[in-house]
């Protein structure tokens, strides 16, 4: 990697667990490039100053984890349409002292969709309810799924995520069974209160075909453990990890690499 200096162009991502999947794949590709550049992940305790930190210092993007893709919302100036159409955040880009969000999770939930083909008239079972929740619901909406449910233990996000598409919710996340299973909790996440807890039930990864956990670390969660175990078609939160952040690139630099760059950067992501 370069070395430090005081040209350096500064990306961040702000999380309440961070981790070092966003820091690996970025600065991997800096690297690669060329570019004097680096990336660097924290954990805020007070978002609003981080904010106003990205904006007074110059800071060029910031990717937004969860929980703060919805609380975000308020402190930045523009919103792209790709963040406004389901109210999350996971990406702003400061030009200038102007703090513009977009959302690339929704883009790359909706091409693992389309990569493993997954069938729009199977059943799903979503859980969770935050912004990463609504940008998988809104990608499963948009790809022509209609038998959804949100499972999602507070009855007011729920039922309002529910509403928005058109779907089903529930608060018993063991209740029902479906062909697609998908995770957008927390649960399973390395260094949480239930990291190694199965966000479904063995019952309900049996009756499924697929089984898609957006937790990025790790990158084996429990769920995604045991579905390979069943033999399910699994989906991964790295898959997710990657293609959001290739966005994320492009929109902080103005370049795409090319397909063997990104590989590179996601092995070396991976090799953690």
């Amino acid at each position: 990697m370069t070395m430090l200096n005081k040209d350096m162009t500064l990306c961040i991502s702000l999380s309440a667990r961070p981790s070092n999947n966003g820091t690996r794949f970025h600065n991997h590709l800096y690297e690669q490039l060329g570019l004097n550049w680096i990336y660097k992940a924290f954990a805020p305790t007070d978002l609003a100053m981080a904010i106003a930190g990205v904006r007074g210092l110059g800071i060029r993007g910031c990717a937004i984890s969860m929980p703060y893709k919805e609380d975000v919302i308020a402190l930045v100036d523009r919103m792209d349409p790709s963040a406004t159409a389901i109210d999350s955040v996971n990406t702003i880009v400061n030009d200038d002292g102007v703090l513009t969000a977009y959302n690339t999770d929704y883009s790359a939930i909706a091409q693992l969709i389309e990569r493993n083909s997954l069938d729009p008239a199977a059943s799903v079972l979503l859980r969770g309810s935050g912004g990463m929740a609504k940008a998988t619901a809104a990608a499963f909406r948009d790809a022509g799924f209609t038998r959804v449910t949100i499972v999602a233990r507070n009855e007011q996000t729920g039922r309002a995520l529910a509403d928005l598409y058109g779907f089903a919710w529930t608060a018993d996340a063991g209740a029902d069974t479906a062909d697609v299973l998908v995770n957008v909790t927390p649960i399973g996440m390395a260094g949480g209160a239930e990291e190694h807890a199965l966000s479904f039930t063995d019952d309900q990864i049996g009756a499924a075909s697929v089984v898609f956990d957006v937790v990025a670390l790790p990158a084996e969660t429990p769920l995604i453990r045991a579905g390979r175990s069943a033999g399910k078609t699994v989906i991964t939160g790295a898959e997710v990890a990657t293609l959001q952040a290739l966005e994320q690139f492009v929109l902080y630099t103005g370049i795409r690499p090319d397909p063997e760059q990104v590989r590179a950067a996601e092995e070396f992501m991976r090799a953690q």
